[in-house]
């Protein structure tokens, strides 16, 4: 491994930009593309109804831990 300094750093940080630079635009429109592709789905029911279950008994240990 090279010798972490401030210039390699520097040059790295470079690159890093200069990669999300090259995307530009696409980069922007991939939430675009990936909302919605759920819906309607039998396992995205499944998860939703699993994480609705776990919420509710986070509520209700809340509502048990300080008197609600």
């Amino acid at each position: 491994m090279t010798e972490l300094t401030l210039e390699s750093l520097a040059r790295r940080l470079e690159e890093v930009e200069r990669r999300l630079n090259e995307n530009g635009e696409a980069g922007a429109k991939d939430w675009r593309m990936a909302a919605g592709m759920f819906t309607g789905r039998e396992f995205s029911k499944i998860v939703d109804d699993e994480a609705r279950k776990v919420r509710e008994s986070d509520r209700e240990e809340a509502r048990r831990e300080f008197g609600e």
